[in-house]
């Protein structure tokens, strides 16, 4: 009984890895480049530089910096947080082409 169940256990977590690694990561980098660009512009025109905006949506600004460099890939949630500190609509943050 001990075998079967670790046996069970070893073929789970194998299955696991396995749909793990066929997963592809998504990272649009000619999105997130127009998305910096737009964040970056909209920041500057609301008068924040990153230290305020850092300071004042609780992101650290290394976070901010690596947005407005498109290095990575902000969550929907972070997405929100800057919306609001600067008071800004979602369309007009998304208001770019690609």
């Amino acid at each position: 009984m001990c075998y079967n169940y670790f046996l069970n256990i070893f073929n789970l977590s194998s299955m696991k890895m396995a749909r793990e690694k066929d997963r592809k990561l998504i990272f649009d980098k000619q999105g997130l480049e127009a998305f910096a660009i737009q964040l970056k512009k909209i920041r500057n025109n609301k008068g924040f530089t990153q230290n305020q905006l850092a300071f004042e949506s609780g992101i650290s600004i290394s976070q901010i910096a690596r947005i407005e460099t498109a290095r990575i890939n902000p969550t929907l949630s972070t997405i929100f947080v800057l919306s609001r500190t600067m008071d800004v609509s979602l369309p007009e943050l998304f208001n770019f082409q690609i």
